[in-house]
């Protein structure tokens, strides 16, 4: 695909340069709740401020840079200053803790790190404090850390800070000591395949590991994404997901700065009224979400005191969407060319993407075709053995999205990745007649009920279709007798009441019996990580508790 589309054998600076050269008074960044408005042009000059204040640092080519906070405007101007100087942003996710934040630190070997002061119950100073106490006193360039040596700059992106930080006002006044030419040398020998961007998988088993993402991965990965919502630079994006996620900073800010299109930015996390605030005063045109935040929203007690008939479309993704909220966003939200994207971060993220001119049909029960670019197959799991048409299998992809692989990580890399170039996605998918894919639910999740294989999405879809169900989640509980049983975990519509033994009628005659689940439990939330996405292994640890299963899920199976 070399040369097929202009962002091709481009960089992140090369193409932030061409989108401030055309629409310089056009707005890039909206923080509606901190009345943050800047234009590209302004959005230009602050990434090279920030860039030649990244030099002052002595930042080399390849440095790791940490980046720790919520949705702020600097998180934008520091993934493009970073990418412009030829460091490697590494996304820390705000909800680590302590351990977590230590063991990031270490095995990205991260040399700068730049965090945000607090978030609701999260103190990051403090967090902070505890693993480089040196802080306290002194920078750690003039003394180390002792349990993280390599760490040598500590940058507030707030005014408040400890003393051995910098915060925001101090970093930038760095840059009078460097001239604006040393940064447009330094990113005249960028290459697009270069390492831009280290992002870390959600670690749902084991340790996090981060996936290595180039130049050319993230932005042909956007520009593909934004052709199939038909992106222009009349576009406004509500951007509600998070920037430490590829959802936030790849579908989301890259793909505005290809377009020239608007980021709109609600707050500094998820929180449903001030997106259906956003969408309302800002009048965009475009909306993300995972599944979750869309319920959020439609279910919201004042979600009819809001205006969206500017919306037109945008993405579902990051867990199976269910179809009857799809259908609800398009009714209910008016967003008519809703899209849903599919893909994991090691594939930089979009693999299939559904278009705005596909049928209704396929635009709620598929996942999409494949980017141009790549190449998708669907093999026996464990295997490189292709299955045979319309059989379901793990789907593997090949092209511009895949990662160079895992940093520092050379066995996982070598699991996931063949010499040959296809990634191993972990997910059970099947392919219509007409090209398109449906996810039919992970590897992992996958429940083996006395030999029957059973899909939890299959039951998840039928027991939405319920009409008192809000949301359910299909989860394996371990079984002396059948090695694995189903059970259901629903969140009832509010104002309704729902008994076990309703649902398992609803049930009967209509699946089979064997999907039929054997626990039922009903429950106001689930446990997610900060995007939202359900964290099925801990509603499975939750279900040992509750029915007393701990012999049977010790049980060892071959």
């Amino acid at each position: 695909m070399t040369g097929s589309v202009w962002v091709d054998g481009l960089t992140f600076p090369q193409v932030l340069k061409r989108t401030v050269e055309r629409w310089p008074q056009r707005e890039a960044m909206v923080f509606p709740q901190i009345g943050y408005r800047i234009p590209w042009r302004q959005f230009g000059h602050e990434v090279e401020r920030a860039a030649r204040a990244l030099l002052a640092l002595n930042i080399q080519p390849n440095e790791h840079v940490g980046i720790w906070a919520t949705n702020w405007p600097q998180w934008v101007i520091l993934q493009f200053a970073t990418a412009t100087v030829g460091a490697v942003l590494v996304n820390i996710n705000p909800a680590y803790r302590v351990h977590e934040l230590e063991y990031i630190l270490k095995q990205a070997d991260i040399s700068v790190l730049f965090l945000t002061d607090r978030f609701k119950q999260s103190d990051y100073f403090a967090m902070l404090r505890e693993l480089c106490p040196e802080l306290t006193s002194c920078p750690l360039e003039l003394r180390p850390s002792v349990r993280c040596p390599r760490l040598r700059h500590v940058i507030s992106i707030q005014s408040t800070k400890l003393p051995g930080m910098r915060n925001w006002e101090e970093f930038l006044n760095l840059a009078e000591q460097v001239a604006a030419e040393a940064v447009h040398h330094r990113a005249d020998f960028l290459s697009p395949h270069n390492v831009v961007n280290i992002q870390y998988t959600s670690g749902t088993t084991g340790f996090p590991k981060g996936a290595m993402l180039t130049h050319r991965n993230l932005l042909m990965n956007a520009y593909y994404v934004g052709e199939r919502l038909a992106f222009t630079e009349n576009d406004r994006l509500c951007i509600p997901v998070p920037f430490y996620h590829c959802f936030g900073c790849v579908m989301g800010t890259l793909m505005c700065v290809i377009y020239g299109a608007t980021m709109v930015v609600p707050a500094e996390a998820f929180d449903p009224l001030a997106t259906l605030q956003a969408i309302h005063q800002e009048r965009c045109t475009a909306v993300y979400g995972v599944p979750t935040m869309f319920l959020a929203e439609l279910n919201h007690p004042r979600f009819a005191e809001f205006d969206l008939s500017s919306l037109r479309t945008g993405i579902m993704a990051g867990s199976p969407c269910p179809i009857e909220l799809m259908r609800q966003v398009v009714e209910k939200m008016g967003c008519r060319e809703i899209t849903i994207a599919y893909g994991l971060t090691e594939a930089s993220p979009v693999i299939t993407q559904t278009r705005t001119t596909d049928s209704l049909e396929h635009r709620v029960g598929t996942v999409g075709q494949p980017l141009p670019g790549l190449e998708v197959r669907i093999v026996k799991p464990g295997t490189w053995e292709d299955v045979s048409p319309g059989e379901p299998g793990e789907l593997i992809v090949r092209g511009h999205g895949v990662m160079k692989g895992y940093y520092n990580k050379p066995a996982e890399t070598a699991e996931v990745l063949s010499p040959e170039g296809w990634l191993r996605t972990g997910d059970l998918a099947t392919q219509t007649p007409e090209g398109y894919y449906r996810i039919t639910g992970r590897i992992k999740d996958m429940i083996i009920r006395g030999g029957e294989n059973i899909y939890p999405r299959e039951i998840e879809e039928f027991l939405l279709t319920h009409p008192k169900i809000l949301d359910v989640q299909v989860v394996g509980l371990p079984d002396e007798k059948y090695g694995e049983e189903v059970s259901a975990w629903i969140r009832v519509r509010p104002g309704t009441t729902l008994t076990e033994e309703e649902v398992r009628d609803f049930c009967r005659g209509r699946i089979a019996h064997y999907k039929i689940p054997r626990y039922i439990v009903f429950v106001d939330e689930y446990p997610t990580t900060v995007t939202g996405k359900v964290q099925k292994f801990k509603l499975r640890e939750m279900g040992i508790e509750r029915f007393g299963l701990q012999h049977a899920a010790a049980i060892e199976t071959a």
